[in-house]
């Protein structure tokens, strides 16, 4: 059977923040966002979060209106804010309280070429068991498999599982198979806690535990991740929130070796690389071996898996229990999706993939054989 990994970056609508050409056009936007919002949430204002507020509301680009060029401000009763016509801004509600409404990233759909794009890397892959990696919902998902998929000569997954994570703009993980590996029992961990008291959520996502019977009738356990990304907040505290999820997956392992499981497989995107601090609990410290250690793993030259493939950039994850990486007949990495950079381009490509924006993802997908 054939496992497999992929990024896909959203399939049918994201931010608009998120769909500029490239990640550090959209960070600010983000970053705005995310301490407006946080602001908002605040039980009291303070005079100088209020000020705070009204910067940010006019860097979001609403100052003369609630809808700005990638943020909506919804306000559905009270009182938050007046706009005097001498310009600016000003925060009239004292609290959270006050006022009923939400910030919203503004979506928009994704470039057709480069979904039809990762549908070919996908229809490439034949993967038999695939993890995905930022997909917005089960119905978006069953509806690229059954649809584009399909439209550019794939075969659609039969089974398609995913459940709604802890991020509030959509970015899920999931899991779709072949129908010789029906998905059973699955479990979830959205509720679980950081260990240091403050009752925080672990998992910027979730660390879902799909059953998967093989053809064969062999069980596999497939856990796929996404960690907290570096690009938003401090150094610090995002390394801390990956090293918290890295511990947490390496205990859940070592619970289902114990219950018995040989076959365990944790994927995705940890969104760091294999030396790092936050990944040692998982990478080095657990049992878990990474298939692109693999002597019959071919990484097709180069050592990453997002961007321009270079060292620094192996963040996708394809790691296996000892028995089950013992079982590994073949492995490699599809880039055939990802811009090659262009002086000189360093893989070839999809003739549909032209522009930057026409990629299939940022990330390359990565697959294991394995006679299970």
């Amino acid at each position: 059977m054939r496992l497999a990994v992929y990024n896909v970056e959203n399939l049918f609508d994201r931010a608009k923040a998120m769909n500029l050409e490239t990640w550090e056009d959209g960070r600010p936007v983000l970053e705005k966002f995310a301490e407006l919002n946080a602001l908002l949430g605040e039980v009291t204002y303070s005079s100088a979060g209020r000020q705070k507020m009204a910067a940010l509301i006019i860097a979001l680009g609403m100052e003369k209106s609630d809808t700005g060029p990638f943020v909506i401000l919804r306000r559905n009763r009270g009182g938050l804010l007046k706009r005097p016509k001498t310009g600016g801004v000003e925060i009239t509600a004292s609290g959270r309280a006050d006022w009923v409404g939400s910030l919203e990233l503004r979506d928009e759909p994704i470039n057709e070429h480069a979904m039809r794009n990762t549908a070919r890397v996908i229809r490439d892959l034949k993967a038999d068991v695939l993890g995905v990696v930022e997909a917005e919902s089960r119905p978006v998902l069953k509806a690229f498999s059954d649809e584009i998929i399909a439209s550019v000569g794939g075969i659609p997954f039969r089974h398609v599982m995913l459940i709604d994570g802890n991020d509030e703009r959509g970015i899920d993980v999931g899991l779709m198979s072949g129908p010789q590996f029906p998905i059973g029992r699955m479990r979830s961990h959205v509720d679980d806690r950081l260990p240091d008291g403050s009752d925080r959520i672990t998992f910027s996502r979730d660390c879902p535990e799909f059953e998967v019977t093989t053809a064969s009738g062999n069980r596999l356990l497939v856990m796929v991740n996404h960690f907290k990304s570096k690009g938003f907040g401090g150094k610090a505290e995002s390394d801390g929130r990956r090293k918290a999820q890295a511990t947490r997956v390496a205990e859940i392992v070592a619970e289902r070796l114990a219950e018995g499981w040989d076959f365990i497989a944790v994927v995705g995107d940890l969104n760091d690389t294999p030396d790092s601090d936050p990944l040692k609990p998982l990478v080095a410290d657990s049992p878990m071996k990474d298939a692109f250690l693999h002597p019959a793993f071919n990484d097709g030259g180069f050592p990453g898996t997002y961007g321009l493939s270079n060292p620094g950039n192996k963040i996708d994850y394809l790691l296996l229990s000892p028995k089950l990486f013992d079982t590994v007949t073949q492995g490699g990495v599809i880039r055939t999706g990802m811009w090659p950079g262009s002086r000189p381009k360093r893989w070839t490509v999809y003739a549909e993939l032209q522009r930057p924006q026409d990629a299939a993802s940022d990330h390359a997908a990565l697959w294991v054989d394995l006679d299970i």
